[in-house]
């Protein structure tokens, strides 16, 4: 068995314990919800607490331990591994449908744990104690306690690997810009542990304390593209797309005549696009790659590389040939999105589509990036690139062999061919065969294309629908996932749109849905980080933002207008209203897990009916125990007003169900209500219809 690397790290903190003088220390109070009482604790009014860090996180990890440790059980297996799963037994799981059951946390763990803890003002990489003020894996750990309280049972990790800082966008570069997909990123390592203490060991005592605590562990991984520096291209400089540098002020995505913004590339317009004159100006654009251009020049790079590991071969290739790689752009022919100038395209095809080489004669053109290239899924090349292929199918097999994740979210998995699709999926199934997967497809139509490819569950599209509720977008995308193929993210907002405490209705929208989310049909509650806290200021403005969505806090805070994925940014922990939300989670996430098999299993599931289509209200039943419903238990329901504005009297309409006859005295109480914090009784009309009357934006649960 492993070396447990979370005794590693307490033990690690135990020794630096002693030997540290008072310093000036600072966190959040609501890291402390394993009630840490240290002698050299000081509570605050201000919402923080000030403590000798090394104490504080050794107490976070005895609590971890006393959580469930067990000294003859290996932690850093995947909690199947550990526990196996009585699921696999029923008819129609699939290896990693325990994520129909999950709550799921999303963590940028640069982010969540960032702090000033000196209050100097700002997020220091070393303060003058030495130690990180941005997040880390052994800070994470604090965070778990409060977590496991708002019922989480899955950490989804935004990329954690090593990410390149050339062509970086803000201060600090993102995630997604991944440099190396077999190494983590070493901003990640704490100054808290010494050096020979790895940010690999570091990252491993985590997964373990949240194995110990029964929460899974997710990664996210990116297949499609690459840092413009990756470090592949020391040894693979033809799996890129190289242009000339002089070239590159004009690099853009070309325009195409008779196609509108944004439409996707397909067999039936690709003749316009090829004959776009700004197609073929771009095309002419690029350039073998330079293993190619002059093979002696290469390895004579290689040579110098060797014998100075502390060379970048990107460099060199930009000083020796005048080239660089190609910036990537939208799929959308079009979008007038710019260039992403951080990452670029992985070659997955060593010849050009097969279906635009027709268009593209006998003409010589370089491997070249457009957005037929991009959309390999549809546009194949006849020789694939094979040895990436097995490179990138074997990335989640490192992260089980070495740390015993549970899970990994494809990026751009709509983009990527469906045999590489399948070996992606496949070989970590292999290491073990409940692994989940989740797919980056947000229109759920392709759920049931999604599955069969060995998907768990999809994205989808809540993001946008949820927060639309005068739309009725929000009613449509609840009631839709009846009929979802698969399951969806139950949330209104996720890293890469805006938040939802910002949107209109703010506290309100967020608090109700928070609770819809739990009880969402095909749904799987997910939090973005923050959420909790009511933040306002997205992490990156990717989707569905408007021009100001980066400006949204007050003028003197000094995170207005940076984003967290590109900059410093530290989560507005001491906001007054931290514990509503977390509170209003922790009694609802309750509820979901008492009643858990019911409420995923799609049989027990049925909409319930108001007066009519326009009642602003939404609402789900669930037969818990069987379908005589001999006590008040047995059926559940969960309504929302969904009026934010106005308090609404609506009926339930539950005459369309078989009572027992005869139970002419049934009553329904409400056992959990968002705002009335009161339990109440009610009777039934001669109809079996409910009058209920709910606050604005008020959601109730009702037992009958």
């Amino acid at each position: 068995m492993k070396t447990s690397k979370l005794l590693q790290l307490k033990e690690q903190l135990k020794k630096k314990t002693a030997s540290r003088k008072k310093m000036h220390y600072t966190v959040p109070d609501m890291w402390n919800c394993f009630q840490y009482k240290g002698k050299d604790l000081l509570v605050r009014e201000d919402g923080q607490l000030q403590v000798n860090p090394y104490k504080f996180y050794h107490a976070a990890i005895d609590y971890v331990l006393a959580d469930g440790y067990q000294a003859d059980v290996d932690y850093s297996q995947s909690i199947t591994q550990i526990h196996g799963n009585d699921d696999q037994q029923q008819y129609g799981y699939m290896g990693g449908d325990w994520i129909r059951k999950s709550s799921i946390y999303s963590m940028h763990v640069r982010t969540s744990t960032s702090w000033d803890h000196n209050e100097s003002g700002e997020l220091e990489s070393e303060n003058e104690y030495g130690l990180k003020e941005t997040g880390t894996f052994v800070k994470s750990i604090a965070l778990l306690p409060l977590l496991k309280r708002m019922g989480i049972t899955a950490i989804y990790l935004l990329p954690i690997s090593q990410y390149s800082d050339n062509f970086k966008k803000g201060g600090m570069g993102s995630p997604y810009a991944v440099k190396d997909f077999f190494k983590l990123d070493p901003n990640l390592k704490d100054s808290m542990t010494s050096e020979d203490f790895t940010v690999e060991d570091e990252f491993g005592a985590f997964v373990e304390a949240c194995h110990i605590m029964n929460i899974r562990v997710l990664i996210d991984i990116i297949p499609r593209t690459a840092a413009r520096d990756s470090h592949l291209i020391l040894d693979h400089p033809d799996w890129f797309y190289w242009v000339y540098e002089d070239r590159l002020p004009e690099y853009k995505p070309p325009f195409v005549h008779g196609i509108k913004a944004a439409d996707k590339p397909t067999f039936d317009n690709l003749h316009l696009i090829y004959n776009s004159g700004e197609v073929w100006d771009h095309m002419r654009k690029f350039v073998n790659s330079p293993d190619i251009l002059d093979p002696q020049k290469w390895q004579s790079i290689k040579k110098r590389v060797a014998a100075d590991p502390s060379l970048e071969v990107f460099e060199l290739i930009s000083q020796e040939y005048g080239i660089t790689t190609a910036p990537a752009f939208s799929d959308g022919v079009n979008d007038p999105q710019p260039p992403w100038s951080d990452i670029t395209f992985l070659r997955l095809y060593l010849d050009h589509p097969l279906a635009s080489q027709h268009y593209i004669g006998h003409n010589d053109i370089k491997p070249y990036i457009l957005f037929d290239v991009i959309k390999a899924n549809m546009f194949k090349g006849a020789v694939r690139n094979e040895e990436l292929w097995q490179t990138l199918s074997g990335v989640i097999p490192f992260y089980q062999e070495q740390f015993g994740i549970d899970g990994a979210r494809i990026d751009m998995g709509h983009a990527l061919p469906e045999e590489l699709v399948g070996m992606i999926i496949d070989r970590p199934r292999q290491i073990d065969p409940d692994f989940a997967l989740i797919a980056e497809e947000v229109e759920v139509k392709n759920a049931w294309s999604a599955r069969n490819a060995g998907y768990n569950m999809i994205l989808g599209d809540g993001y946008f629908c949820q927060p639309r509720m005068f739309e009725f977008k929000t009613h449509e995308f609840f009631y839709e996932g009846l009929h979802y193929a698969a399951p969806v993210f139950a949330c209104g907002e996720t890293p890469d749109t805006p938040r939802l405490a910002a949107r209109h209705g703010g506290q309100a929208l967020s608090k109700l849905l928070t609770v819809l989310n739990h009880f969402m049909p095909n749904g799987v509650p997910f939090f973005n980080s923050g959420i909790e806290l009511f933040e306002t200021q997205p992490m990156n403005t990717g989707i569905d933002c408007a021009p100001d969505e980066a400006w949204r806090l007050h003028p003197n805070d000094p995170y207005n207008g940076k984003l967290a994925f590109f900059e410093k940014y530290q989560l507005h922990w001491t906001n007054p209203q931290r514990w509503v939300l977390p509170e209003v989670i922790e009694q609802v996430a309750a509820i979901r897990r008492r009643h858990i098999f019911a409420v995923t299993d799609g049989n027990s599931t049925f909409p319930l009916h108001f007066d009519d289509w326009r009642t602003p209200a939404i609402g789900f039943g669930f037969i818990i125990e069987n379908r005589r419903w001999m006590s008040h238990d047995n059926l559940l329901l969960v309504v929302g007003n969904t009026d934010l504005s106005h308090n609404r009297t609506f009926t339930v309409n539950l005459g369309h169900l078989r009572f027992e006859s005869g139970n002419s005295s049934r009553r329904a109480w409400i056992q959990y209500s968002l705002y009335s914090g009161q339990y109440e009784s009610f009777d039934f009309d001669e109809h079996w219809n409910l009058r209920l009357s709910l606050k604005a934006g008020e959601a109730v649960v009702v037992y009958l």
